[in-house]
């Protein structure tokens, strides 16, 4: 797997030095270097851009690097709010999105995402696209939020669904969250809601559109 999406970043990745820099400044601050890999952040540009989506909902912000992926498919009329655990971690996340010109288009929630998402639902806020990249137990939690957030048709987004390949194959190493992921991936695959697909690139994203 990892040589498949060396492969595929190879192909694809041009040079992109904002990003570059989003990167460097994770890695300054001692945050994990979890961000996506560069050819899922171009999926989810395309993705935003090919859907049509202008009011996004990220959860899990860490440096900004995801965030503007996302933000560079919506033009200047598109909104993103991201959840963030960790104060300095969205105030990062901001100042990458603000050298990346999306200032104005941007608001961060602090604090569990559980909460946050709840807050979101008692003002019956609905979003076009979801990113779920946070903390693996949650995820099913998450999704709920996320289908009763959705506005018809709207596409969510879940990353690390593969967990390193480990879901599938059992000679790879398992991931604390293997075991958590293939619940998940099983849940969304049979969700009456959804209508769901597995992309493998980077370390596996689904696709899932929302049937209301």
């Amino acid at each position: 797997m990892k040589q498949i999406n060396r492969y595929i970043d190879s192909l694809f990745q041009n040079q992109d030095i904002l990003l570059e820099d989003v990167l460097a400044s994770i890695e300054a601050n001692g945050m994990p270097s979890i961000s996506v890999s560069p050819s899922s952040g171009k999926l989810l540009t395309m993705l935003t851009s090919i859907s049509g989506a202008k009011n996004i909902l990220e959860i899990g912000a860490l440096g900004g690097y995801s965030g503007i992926c996302l933000a560079r498919g919506f033009g200047s009329d598109g909104k993103l709010t991201s959840l963030e655990l960790e104060e300095r971690y969205a105030q990062l996340a901001y100042n990458n999105l603000s050298k990346a010109g999306f200032a104005n288009q941007v608001s961060y929630l602090i604090g569990p995402a559980l909460q946050s998402l709840e807050k979101l639902v008692k003002e019956n806020q609905q979003f076009d696209l979801f990113f779920i990249d946070a903390d693996k137990d949650n995820y099913e939690n998450y999704l709920n939020c996320c289908i009763r957030l959705a506005n018809p048709g709207a596409l969510i987004v879940t990353d690390n669904v593969l967990a390193n390949g480990s879901v599938a194959d059992s000679n790879v190493q398992p991931k604390r969250y293997t075991e958590i992921m293939k619940k998940f991936n099983e849940i969304v695959a049979n969700h009456p809601q959804l209508e769901s697909v597995i992309v493998p690139i980077g370390d596996g994203m689904t696709l899932s559109k929302v049937k209301k």
